[in-house]
């Protein structure tokens, strides 16, 4: 499966998710964020509004709320569950740019 692919179905679980949890819907449903994950070789940007993840597409957003870097090399293995975020994050394998708030919010989504 392509990395393009694999963050299609995270958006799809995400959005699954807070359609069927009340809860989590009611933890994200004020935030209204852009978001960009730029893996170098392949770029990808998304909204967030609502409590649901929208507007897919495979280039960046100028001045995203959120920017996440990395490889798709590293970012496969986060989602393989073979690098801890921890970890990834403190080695620099990948960064994340974004009001504390935001990243927070990441953790739900990975």
């Amino acid at each position: 499966m392509t990395m393009e692919a694999q963050i299609r179905e995270l958006v799809d679980k995400f959005n699954n998710k807070t359609e069927n949890d009340e809860n989590l819907r009611k933890e994200v449903e004020h935030l209204k964020k852009t978001i960009n994950i730029d893996l170098d070789t392949e770029k990808y940007s998304l909204k967030l509004e609502n409590a649901k993840m929208y507007d897919f597409s495979t280039e960046l957003i100028e001045g995203a709320d959120v920017i996440v870097t990395s490889t798709p090399e590293n970012l496969q293995k986060l989602l393989d569950k073979e690098l801890r975020p921890m970890r990834a994050y403190l080695t620099k394998k990948i960064t994340i740019k974004g009001k504390i708030q935001d990243l927070m919010f990441l953790k739900k989504f990975f």
